[in-house]
């Protein structure tokens, strides 16, 4: 390799290259005057997943074996009963040793009653790791085992005693003002600067009319955030056009739902004329490409949408290839499969890093760029013959979160040389690991009836070339 290796800082990733030596410190924000850098590091701000779910136990650890989205979706049944403070520090502790420092958390309660428990313990988890936090509170009110009618349409695929036994555990949703009020009193008793609590619709085929122009009217009242799955499955495409003849993205609209407070993840089935609709509101589009390809959803048409004006964030959905939780591969994923065929790429390096710095940062109500992640780039290119390559092309091609030596989050150190500043991660691992397992005589009972589940959810599925499939 040509020439001696030094410090980098790249600012503007895909747009220019990196800074190099004295010009790179001398850009550095004045609190990083103190970081440890060594000769080939490089620091980027860091990017940001925008959209996940905190499993601390990942979803294949639980008996959770991907699937179409809808007969993947009663697994969740099998979810251990563990502390969601322990949980959600695993989880977020994963993301933090893989040099990512802000994350959505769409929240799983596994008792809607004390979700305001569950929440404020999962955002002092955040505080304790160090890390930034979107926390999306859950909000539905049909049950979502089966699109178009809840758990009654699953009762013709089910023996009797089965559906007496599995409907017996249909949960009872609190009214629209109520969920919206248990949200706002989270808000409330927030006391984690890093931490903003958004409503989270779980999506619409989950939400009454009155819910979700409950949540458009409170959203507009306070300012806050909205976060929703939207357009995930093929599915969800049938039902929702169904009930929406004038289209779910025309609904939203019409009842004030659409606006830049907004951010949907997945989108895998919009069209054209409804991200263009997304793009004129202002909304995010999250992709979660792993996610999409694991349970079968497709390919979110992120490319074109861009064109329109759309702006899109990126995150992991819990779901990302092996299971490592690893954001930089998730942007490799997103680049390489949209490359297109033509001479030259259209869906540039630049747009990745944009979307997964600066619009996941709005996503999660965040500042842009003020976070920064310190990579061992020297290993990246020990190898090359050239000191001269654009390093955003680099990362892409090569990074992974086992390169990330160092992460900076508001100015503070959480984690350096691969190893996190505030929390034991093997002994909080271990801790849920161990509570885990304590429910493994009720999960061994559940798993009988969560196949039940399945098999007769996907013959629902299968059924809806019948007209009566669609009747209310």
């Amino acid at each position: 390799m040509t020439g001696e290796r030094q410090i980098r800082f790249l600012t503007r990733p895909g747009h220019e290259k990196a800074l190099r030596g004295d010009a790179a410190l001398a850009a550095l924000p004045s609190w990083a005057s103190d970081v440890p850098l060594s000769d080939g590091d490089l620091i980027l701000a860091t990017p940001v997943n925008a959209h996940d779910h905190g499993y601390g136990i990942r979803t294949l650890d639980f008996g959770s074996v991907d699937d179409a989205l809808e007969t993947w979706i009663p697994t969740m049944r099998l979810r251990p009963r563990t502390d969601p403070y322990l949980e959600a520090l695993v989880a977020f502790s994963r993301l933090a040793r893989n040099g990512i420092g802000a994350t959505i958390h769409c929240h799983n309660s596994l008792n809607a009653a004390r979700l305001q428990e569950e929440a404020l313990a999962v955002a002092g988890a955040a505080a304790d790791v160090g890390i930034r936090l979107g926390l999306s509170c859950p909000l539905l009110d049909h049950d979502p085992w089966a699109y178009g009618g809840g758990p009654r349409k699953l009762k013709p695929f089910l023996d009797p005693a089965d559906w007496e036994t599995l409907s017996a555990t249909v949960p009872r949703y609190a009214l629209a003002r109520e969920q919206i009020a248990a949200v706002d009193a989270v808000a409330a008793a927030n006391r984690y600067p890093l931490v903003d609590v958004q409503y989270g619709p779980i999506g619409p085929q989950w939400c009454s009319d009155a819910l979700l122009e409950a949540i458009a009217e409170a959203s507009a009242v306070n300012n806050r955030r909205i976060h929703m799955h939207l357009l995930e499955s093929p599915r969800q495409r049938l039902w929702l056009d169904r009930r929406f003849p004038q289209g779910i993205v025309r609904y939203l609209d019409e009842i004030g739902f659409l606006s830049p407070r907004l951010a949907v993840a997945h989108g895998v089935q919009l069209r054209p004329d409804e991200y263009e609709l997304l793009a004129e509101r202002g909304v995010q589009l999250v992709s979660n490409p792993s996610a999409n390809l694991r349970l079968r959803s497709g390919i979110a048409p992120i490319a074109d949408a861009v064109t329109k004006g759309l702006h899109f964030a990126i995150g992991l959905d819990g779901s990302a290839f092996d299971d490592d939780q690893d954001l930089w591969r998730e942007m490799r994923l997103l680049y390489f499969l949209h490359g297109g065929q033509e001479l030259v790429r259209s869906f540039t390096a630049a747009a990745i890093f944009d979307a997964a710095i600066h619009t996941g940062a709005v996503v999660v109500n965040a500042p842009s760029g003020e976070d920064l992640t310190v990579v061992n780039y020297g290993a990246l290119i020990e190898d090359s013959l050239f000191d001269d390559l654009d390093e955003a092309e680099v990362l892409l091609t090569r990074m992974s979160g086992q390169h990330a030596k160092s992460l900076y989050v508001a100015g503070r150190c959480i984690m350096r040389d691969r190893r996190l500043t505030n929390v034991d991660f093997a002994a909080a691992r271990e801790e849920l690991l161990a509570q885990a397992k304590a429910d493994l005589p009720r999960l061994a009972a559940e798993r009988k009836n969560c196949g039940k589940l399945i098999a007769a959810t996907r013959a629902y599925y299968e059924s809806w070339g019948l007209a009566e499939a669609f009747q209310e």
